[in-house]
């Protein structure tokens, strides 16, 4: 599964236990009316239907869901973007510009921004998700 969806699911369904549920809902509806006008409603309704099952089963200490709805977000993402492959850009902006700042900092953390830079003339990047080590002459 590409990076993309793994991260957007991610962050959906951390953003579903906090006070930022609504405006990660309103990022998803937006983008599926664009998409998918036709399935629009019915996955808003069952974003809220996870976020009702995620708080319940928290509420009785059973964390173990959590895992579960990424996993489903992820493959609903994925399917969007294989259906889907223009809105690759678009679903990147939400990510990175409204999805990923609405959750806690360890949250953010463990989402992580799907990294993609852009290098002109003879210019080079190194990307890391950790610890870096270049060696050049």
């Amino acid at each position: 599964m590409e990076p993309l969806a793994l991260a957007v699911g991610t962050a959906l369904v951390s953003a579903m236990a906090t006070d930022a549920w609504q405006q990660a809902r309103s990022a998803l509806t937006a983008l599926l009316r664009r998409v998918r006008p036709e399935q629009a409603e019915q996955i808003d309704v069952d974003y809220t239907t996870a976020r009702d099952r995620l708080l319940a089963a928290l509420e009785a200490g059973a964390d173990g869901i959590a895992p579960a709805l990424e996993t489903d977000w992820q493959f609903r993402v994925h399917l969007m973007l294989r259906e889907h492959p223009e809105i690759a850009g678009e679903l990147r902006r939400v990510l990175d510009a409204e999805l990923t700042p609405l959750l806690p900092g360890n949250e953010q953390a463990r989402v992580g921004t799907v990294m993609h830079a852009t290098a002109s003339g003879s210019g080079r990047v190194y990307q890391a998700a950790r610890d870096q080590y270049i060696t050049e002459r």
